[in-house]
């Protein structure tokens, strides 16, 4: 690999992980106080688990998007990218919602779209790289069991 390539991958992980650096501003500073006195599902995990499984989705995201900026496919790179962004913002807005706002209703309508836009990403990004697609499939999942806890949290409370 060249060191383009390598500077690039780089800098695509560090894309996503500032994402997920921004959403935790918003996340650490609720947890004790606020998250921690709400009602929850006997299926959450412990607040530690978030952070290392987070880490680990952010830099598949990063990987997954290298693969999308090197592709060849210019015609459909645009678009890919486009909902990659897009999810990426929502990925962050919802922090913001659930943790920062404390509003879990809208964070629950807000992850539906991110759920269809993570989707969306998959299957654009399976026409550029199966390798791509499939490393953003545990984090649609990750996602998914998060609506989830988000709905359940709702029903709780």
């Amino acid at each position: 690999m060249k060191i383009k390539n390598i500077l690039l991958l780089v800098f695509s992980i560090l894309i996503c992980l500032a994402a997920g650096f921004i959403g935790s501003f918003f996340t650490s500073s609720a947890i004790p106080e606020w998250y921690s006195s709400l009602n929850k599902p006997f299926f959450n995990p412990p607040n530690w688990v978030f952070a290392p499984v987070w880490t680990i989705l952010y830099v598949l995201m990063g990987i997954s998007l290298y693969f999308i900026l090197v592709t060849k496919k210019q015609k459909i790179k645009r678009l890919t990218l486009f909902f990659f962004f897009i999810q990426l913002l929502l990925n962050t807005l919802w922090s913001i919602l659930f943790f920062g706002l404390k509003n879990p209703v809208i964070a629950f309508v807000e992850i539906l779209f991110l759920w269809g836009f993570i989707l969306l990403t998959i299957i654009y990004t399976y026409k550029i790289s199966r390798i791509s697609s499939y490393l953003l499939i545990p984090y649609i999942l990750w996602v998914s069991f998060a609506g989830i806890l988000n709905i359940s949290i709702i029903l709780l409370n």
